[in-house]
């Protein structure tokens, strides 16, 4: 029995080890994650790598100050807004932001005087409430009209099923987003203000002689995690936006409507491990790279033509198969100058095991001026008996 049993084990260990052999990578089915609704995405590519009820309206609780920061980040990239102003806590702001409210605060005092960043520094860090409202009244005035600035910027980034009703993510029935969203709103975060996208790595923030924590428990139980934001309301539940880099892969986690704190950064760790795991960010090509060399140009100054990648392409693939890839090639049958660096001139397909990982254009490597009267003619001749020949074959 043992024998047989022996046998048996070493009969799957060759398939397994000729498996790998011929490039097959066995990839598990994606984790249970207790929550309601959750998803994994590659933040370089935004390839969504596994995902549940990602599109289901939720209340987003303090997730929402994801996009408060990430419109005053924009307004002082823009030069409207700089870190050392110093905004004004109104009396609404302290009331239904503040200490008076009972909910998350920065601990600001109405009549004062706060500079900017240590307002963004209160909103992301310490989930501050009132540190919200005040930087929402400093950018537009009121914070319903913030509200309105919120809802315009999640329509540019495609954030198709969120509205924002305040700059908190206190309750209220017309503020809801999805795991989907969410997870592009800190893509966005990550790729347009990395300078202040680097403040939510922060585990700490004192102000006014508080010092209070990152709420976000994997900034203490994994070192390649830095950010993103927590929230948690009743009706919410607890949620986790988390991201994380490896070895020059960056993932971005969504949990929302979990039971606890603990269980937000256990199922947010999970996913992250999953993705890690079994897929990787892979460089397809370099901005400027050869694609197809050589390719003849007719009426030009010149009679060849180098077509490359006109920017650099990733993909995300299994983890281990790069070598396994395959790029398909159609090019536009008959080059005609002028053509002007850039020009697209054809497509490239990116395959792995039958199936198309990303397409791009294929582009001109340089500027080909039309050439002289007698050349062009030349060239017509030339083609001419070209299809002509080939038309007859």
């Amino acid at each position: 029995m043992l024998k047989t049993m022996t046998h048996r084990i070493f009969a799957i260990a060759l398939l397994f080890v000729a498996g790998l052999a011929h490039g097959q990578l066995l990839i598990p089915a994606p984790p249970d994650i207790a929550a309601r609704a959750w998803i994994l995405m590659d933040a370089q590519t935004g390839k969504v790598l596994v995902e549940h009820n990602a599109d289901e309206r939720l209340p987003p609780a303090s997730l929402t100050k994801m996009m408060t920061s990430y419109v005053i980040s924009r307004e002082m990239h823009e030069g409207r807004i700089k870190e050392d102003d110093e905004a004004l806590v109104s009396e609404y702001a302290w009331r239904t932001g503040g200490w008076a409210s009972g909910s998350s605060v920065m601990s600001l005092l109405p009549k004062t005087r706060v500079k900017v960043i240590d307002l963004m520094r209160g909103v992301i860090i310490q989930s501050g409430n009132d540190a919200s409202i005040v930087l929402a009244e400093h950018m537009a005035g009121s914070e319903r009209a913030f509200a309105d600035v919120m809802n315009q910027q999640a329509e540019l980034l495609g954030m198709t099923n969120s509205h924002f009703a305040n700059s908190t993510g206190l309750p209220d029935e017309n503020h809801y987003s999805t795991a989907r969203d969410m997870a592009l709103l800190a893509r966005a975060l990550i790729q347009d203000f990395p300078e202040h996208y680097a403040i939510y790595a922060e585990k700490y923030f004192e102000y006014d002689n508080h010092r209070q924590a990152n709420r976000n428990r994997l900034l203490w139980r994994d070192s390649s995690v830095d950010g993103v934001k927590t929230g948690h309301t009743q009706e919410a539940g607890y949620c986790l936006v988390a991201s994380a880099k490896r070895d020059g892969m960056r993932l971005i986690s969504v949990v929302m409507g979990t039971k606890s704190e603990e269980a937000r950064a256990r199922e947010s760790q999970t996913l992250l491990s999953y993705g890690f795991r079994y897929y990787e960010t892979a460089k397809l090509f370099t901005a400027g790279e050869v694609l197809s060399e050589a390719n003849r140009v007719w009426y030009g100054k010149q009679d060849y033509l180098d077509l490359v990648a006109p920017e650099d392409v990733y993909a995300t693939i299994p983890r281990g198969v790069k070598d396994e890839l395959k790029t398909d090639l159609e090019l536009s049958p008959v080059l005609k100058a002028p053509i002007e660096k850039g020009d697209e001139l054809g497509r490239a397909a990116v395959t792995y095991d039958g199936k198309t990982l990303t397409e791009i254009s294929v582009v001109a490597g340089e500027t080909v001026p039309e050439a002289g009267l007698f050349s062009r003619l030349w060239d017509a001749i030339m083609l001419f008996f070209i299809n002509l020949f080939s038309s007859s074959s």
